[in-house]
């Protein structure tokens, strides 16, 4: 079951992802490079693939993966219910 993303949660990763976009991108795929680079290789891949602005794209599923990463991350340590 995937975890549950707050709206603080979603405002807390905004904030970061917003302050600088391309930097926090190139920090998220050195960040999955690492975690799971299996994730990282699919959201390069479809990125690639897609018609629509690749880094966009890419951006849109890191700042999911980031999402669902921080929110596990919460819920592992009792933050949410």
């Amino acid at each position: 079951m995937l975890p549950i993303i707050t709206e603080e949660l979603s405002a807390e990763i905004y904030e970061e992802v917003f302050r600088n976009v391309s930097y926090w991108r190139k920090k998220m795929v050195s960040h999955l490079k690492e975690e799971n680079p299996e994730i990282n290789s699919a959201i390069l891949e479809i990125a690639k693939r897609t018609e629509l602005d690749p880094k966009a794209v890419a951006l849109g599923a890191y700042l999911t993966y980031r999402l669902i990463e921080t929110a596990a991350d919460a819920a592992d340590r009792g933050e949410q219910e």
